[in-house]
Formats: C-alpha cells, sequence, structure tokens
C-alpha cells in the first residue's frame, strides 16, 4: 500500500468534491471550449519534512514508481514538489533553489561565514548572498567591494561604520530585523556589541558573481607594500608596523566596542545620508494572510540599488500569485516552511519546497507565488537589485481590466469576477470554502 500523509489525503478529498467548470451561463466560455479545460486533479504537497511515518516515494496518484536505489530519505522528506511534482509543472525550468547548510563554511576565530553565488546556483547572476556570524566583540575587519553590501540582521546587536570618497564619516548601532547598505567602494567594518551569543546577519550583493573571498583586506594589503613604503605614506616611524599581521585576519576576537557609539568616533557623523534603516521599528502592514515592510530608496536613499520587502505568511495563507517586472528576486527565508511554483513562459513550470535557511531566485518576470506548507509563521525577506520595490499583482490585473475580457479567457462568472480585489493583497489567507 502506498503511503499517503494526511495533506494527499486531504488533496483526494478536495478534488472528490471539486466544483467542475462552468459549461454554460450567460458569461461562461461556449459548450465546446477552444481548448480543453484545465485538470481538477489535487497538487498539494503530499508530505513535508514534519510528516511522521512517511516514506517518500516519486508517486503522485497513477503518475510513478517507487525506487529501487539507494534513497537520501532526509531530503526527500524537505523536497516533495521535486520527488513527486505537481501535475502543474511542466518543462525545464533551471534550478532557483540553494541552501545555506550546503555552502562551504569558513570558519575564523571569532565567527563564521558562508556563501551563495553563481557556482552554487547558475541562474542567480545579479545577486549573491553571505550568511556571517560574529561572536561577542568579534570583528569582520576594515574592508571594501567592488559591489553594494546590503544587510539585514538575523540576531544580535552591531556596530557598524564606514567612510565616504570626501571623508565623511558614519558610525551606527544595529538589532535585529534593522538593515546597513554601503556603496561599491566604501570603506567599512562590523563588529558585534557585548552579548552573550553575538550576532548574526545576512549580506547581499548586487552581483551574483560576488565572492566574499575576494574581498578588499586592510590587513591584506598592508601585509603586501613595503614597510619603507608604508613609513613613507603614513610619516611615521617604520617600527610603528613591527606587529601588522603577516595575513589576513577577516573575523577576530577583540573586546566588545563601548555601548554608546559617540564615545569611540573620530569625529561626529557628517554624511548627508544614514547608512543603517532601523527596520525592526517600522509597523508591518497587515494583509488577509499576513503582513508586510517595504522598504526602498524612497525611505531608504542611500539603499540605491538594493531594495527588500519582509513577508509573514500565516498558517494556511500565501504571497500571491505576481511578478516584479524587470527585477529577479532573491529570496531568504526565516522561518517556517514554503513552495514556490515558478512560471517561465512557454509552458515551462517548476514547483520547489523550502525551508529556513533556504535561498530561493527567481528571474525576473517570472509568475510565482508562495506559500506557507507548515504549521508555523512564514517568514521571509524578499530582495531585489533595484531602488525601487516593484510588483504586478494577478488578483488586480484581472479585476482592473475589462471584465467581459477576463470572461473571455476563463469563464468567469459575474459573481467571481466581482469577487477580485482591485487593492493588491500581498498576502492572501487560507483558501476560501467551496459554496
Amino acid at each position: 500500500m502506498r503511503p499517503w500523509s494526511l495533506l494527499s489525503s486531504l488533496a483526494i478529498i478536495s478534488s472528490a468534491f471539486a466544483v467542475p467548470a462552468p459549461s454554460s451561463s450567460a458569461s461562461a466560455p461556449a459548450a465546446t471550449p477552444t481548448v480543453p479545460y484545465a485538470s481538477d486533479d489535487p497538487n498539494y504537497p503530499l508530505w513535508t519534512e514534519e510528516s511522521v511515518g512517511v516514506h517518500p516515494e516519486p508517486i503522485r496518484g497513477q503518475l510513478g514508481t517507487t525506487i529501487l536505489g539507494p534513497k537520501n530519505i532526509p531530503i526527500e522528506m524537505q523536497n516533495s514538489d521535486v520527488l513527486a511534482p505537481p501535475t502543474t509543472d511542466n518543462g525545464d525550468v533551471a534550478n532557483f533553489k540553494w541552501a545555506f547548510s550546503l555552502s562551504h563554511n569558513r570558519l575564523q576565530n571569532g565567527g563564521w561565514a558562508r556563501q551563495q553565488n553563481i557556482k552554487h546556483m547558475p541562474v542567480a547572476t545579479d545577486i549573491s548572498g553571505v550568511n556571517m556570524r560574529l561572536e561577542s566583540g568579534a570583528i569582520r575587519e576594515m574592508h571594501w567591494h567592488t559591489d553594494g553590501e546590503w544587510a539585514y540582521v538575523l540576531a544580535g546587536d552591531l556596530r557598524v561604520s564606514c567612510v565616504t570618497p570626501e571623508g565623511q564619516v558614519y558610525v551606527s548601532d544595529v538589532t535585529a530585523g534593522d538593515l546597513w547598505f554601503f556603496p561599491p567602494g566604501y570603506p567599512h567594518s562590523i563588529q558585534a556589541k557585548n552579548s552573550t551569543d553575538g550576532a548574526e546577519f545576512l549580506l547581499v550583493f548586487d552581483n551574483g558573481a560576488f565572492s566574499e573571498d575576494s574581498t578588499f583586506l586592510l590587513t591584506d594589503w598592508l601585509a603586501h607594500v613595503p614597510k619603507e613604503v608604508l613609513a613613507k605614506n603614513f610619516q611615521i616611524d617604520i617600527s610603528a608596523f613591527d606587529h601588522i599581521p603577516s595575513r589576513e585576519l577577516y573575523i577576530f576576537p577583540s573586546a566588545p566596542p563601548p555601548e554608546d557609539p559617540y564615545t569611540e568616533m573620530a569625529v561626529p557623523n557628517d554624511t548627508p545620508l544614514a547608512y543603517t534603516f532601523p527596520m525592526s521599528k517600522v509597523n508591518a502592514t497587515p494583509t488577509p494572510g499576513g503582513s508586510y515592510k517595504v522598504v526602498d530608496s524612497r525611505t531608504f536613499p542611500a539603499a540605491t540599488t538594493i531594495c527588500s520587502a519582509e513577508v509573514t505568511v500565516e498558517v494556511g495563507g500565501m504571497r500571491e500569485l505576481h511578478w516584479h517586472p524587470t527585477e529577479p528576486e532573491w529570496t531568504f527565508f526565516i522561518t517556517g516552511s514554503a513552495r514556490i511554483t515558478v512560471y517561465a513562459a512557454s509552458s515551462n513550470a517548476q514547483t520547489f519546497d523550502f525551508q529556513a535557511g533556504d535561498v530561493a531566485y527567481i528571474p525576473a518576470s517570472y509568475g510565482h507565488y508562495v506559500e506557507n506548507t507548515g504549521n508555523s509563521t512564514l517568514k521571509f525577506l524578499e530582495v531585489f537589485r533595484s531602488g525601487l520595490f516593484q510588483d504586478i499583482s494577478l488578483n488586480q490585473w484581472l479585476a482592473l481590466t475589462p471584465p467581459d475580457l477576463v470572461k473571455a479567457h476563463l469563464g468567469f462568472d459575474d459573481a467571481t469576477i466581482a469577487r477580485l480585489s482591485k487593492v493588491k493583497q500581498e498576502v492572501v489567507g487560507p483558501a476560501q470554502p467551496v459554496v
């Protein structure tokens, strides 16, 4: 007997009571449609990583059969929609999932760092990410990049600083849920403040080929300049450089900074823009199925090349069907479980499952949704290589299109047309019961 999870059992029951497409009404399509009606076959996830007593197999209804060879059951439990995909999947879509758990971790005295770029997920050409951890007081050494650095604090408290090309100074503290952004070439530093657990954060770069191992580091540079040149440059005695490191420090332990950032500033902050943003203090916009916060250059002017939305989806809800007109979406899952189906045009569509710590990359204009498939709140970040956040809601598009045109395409009746929302829902709640 084939094992079925509760979800698959519910799927069978729901399909038995599914309402067939209308065949005749004032607003229904002709009795003989131009093409066959879409199937009513249920396509719920057949199991999740939380399912008990499930033996995952590539079987959906009458399709597929068992695996006779070796199996990686923990991976298959997390990826039911890859092993037993919904029947709506079709064609070939480039892999758009990466788990930071699979990234090589660079362990340092004081913390660690792991990254995702096009080497891990070739479709992710425009954006890459780094997950970094610092113990209390530990420093991510003074450095700069050729790409813009956007950051989201996952846990803990940090002090960041930077200097502009004009010699202006910015020093500030950030906490869980806050952001920072440093433009390309701006030298900066990151240090965990005094706490038991230190801090962890997410770095996002506006270049899919970015590598954290190719950072311009203060200690690495000075270790590769003759000491007599250093002495001449700084106009100080050469003996001052007797104790500079022989190679890069990258991450290293140190005493936590003083509690008040003003006590250690070389000069008071004098940049025209703030390079941090207190997203943790922004009130989320409530929706029928959760909430969201959007931060882009309209509220965080320094972040000219990266913007974001922090989204929560309650149990049974989903980020509505939508797409982003010109920019790809780099998504990081903070809590919960989700599934995403992307529509890539030309009848190509594929579904993946995601857990906390995973990354999704959805190319520009690909239609998609993000559904909460777990039993707890789903929280994730949508990040874009753009100064402005933009999306197009499928629901709103249909609601704002002449009704007869929508009826001609989809066979909706007047009651269905009336229920379409002229305002973006962003996050919709659980499915409405069939009446």
